[in-house]
């Protein structure tokens, strides 16, 4: 029986094929989430006056926080459906990269395990680890 985890059990071909699918399963599953969340605000909101651009008005926690946008999904409400799409989405490449250092770890491929965690490292710290204020 061949190990799970072993260069031998997964092939390049076969990592190829699951990062694939799963780049395609993200962009659907955003694409859906996003179009359901903007159908449903429509039809909530869509005959509403025009709001007035002159003066800005900057969103609460409830758009730009990974918190907010949970709670207001439990909520359904519409317009945390949306940004949960939009979280799906910047998810599904940061998986992709996350399963590229799977593969090299299998390989042993020193030199693209470095140069992949750096990558990912970059990206999880621009995420959660920025300047706030």
């Amino acid at each position: 029986m061949k190990k799970i985890f072993s260069k031998h059990y997964w092939a390049d071909k076969d990592v190829e094929q699951l990062v694939g699918q799963m780049l395609i399963t993200g962009v659907i599953t955003a694409s859906l989430v996003v179009f359901i969340g903007g159908i449903v605000y429509l039809t909530q909101h869509g005959q509403g006056e025009v709001p007035d651009y002159r003066v800005f008005k900057g969103e609460g926690a409830g758009y730009t926080t990974f918190s907010g946008i949970f709670k207001g999904v439990l909520k359904l409400s519409t317009t945390e459906i949306i940004q949960l799409g939009v979280l799906v989405l910047i998810a599904t490449p940061i998986l992709r990269v996350a399963c590229s250092l799977f593969a090299f770890i299998l390989e042993r491929d020193r030199l693209y395990i470095f140069i992949t965690l750096i990558v990912l490292c970059v990206i999880l710290f621009s995420i959660f680890g920025g300047i706030k204020g």
